[in-house]
């Protein structure tokens, strides 16, 4: 009896190596040198084990999309807790956590470029990508809703997209170049985006 919770350990740690060696090699070599041989082979483990966790390659990286997207996440509402009880303190830092790490990261870059480049090609990834912003897009505007009371005067629903899509395109550019602007900087510009939708 006192080996069934050893064993769920040791099957639950092997099946996340595998997607922390997946994450790392999308990061670093692109879908096309992710295969069952190079994420073994980065894991530790044999291929078969791979085929025990998952149906396949695809399988895996829908897996590791779905993994890194709850990390990122997690970390949005670590930000917004720390806020404290302030509903634009809480709004904001929703905003700017992307520009700090662990999301401020190449490596975190490079792996979401591999899932985009897949949205469009395997339905599976396409499906997770539509749940994992339309939770983005919920957080947004309960933030929303909750500094603009039971009236707002604007449409939440357009906000929330219009703010996320404008965070994203602010966390690429910075992660790609950040010579351009600053985190601080990037932080600004999300601060008036938000000012604009709220005294609208």
């Amino acid at each position: 009896m006192s080996r069934a919770p050893f064993i769920r350990a040791s099957a639950d740690v092997r099946r996340q190596d595998l997607i922390t060696a997946t994450a790392r090699l999308l990061a670093e070599r692109g879908v096309a040198g992710t295969s069952v041989r190079t994420i073994c082979a980065a894991a530790g483990v044999s291929p078969g084990l791979l085929r025990h966790y998952f149906e396949g390659v695809d399988d895996l990286i829908a897996a590791t999309y779905d993994d890194v997207g709850v990390r990122i996440s997690s970390a949005l509402d670590e930000a917004v807790e720390a806020a404290g009880p302030n509903p634009r303190a809480r709004l904001r830092a929703y905003l700017t956590a992307s520009f700090r790490p662990p999301i401020l990261d190449p490596a975190v870059l490079a792996t979401w470029l591999a899932f985009w480049s897949l949205v469009r090609l395997q339905p599976e990834i396409g499906r997770l990508h539509g749940e994992i912003y339309a939770q983005y897009r919920a957080r947004l505007e309960a933030l929303l809703l909750d500094c603009a009371g039971s009236s707002p005067t604007f449409d939440i629903r357009l906000a929330a997209i219009g703010l996320c899509a404008a965070i994203d395109g602010l966390w690429l550019e910075l992660c790609l170049d950040p010579t351009t602007f600053t985190p601080d900087e990037a932080g600004q510009i999300a601060e008036r985006f938000m000012r604009a939708w709220l005294e609208e």
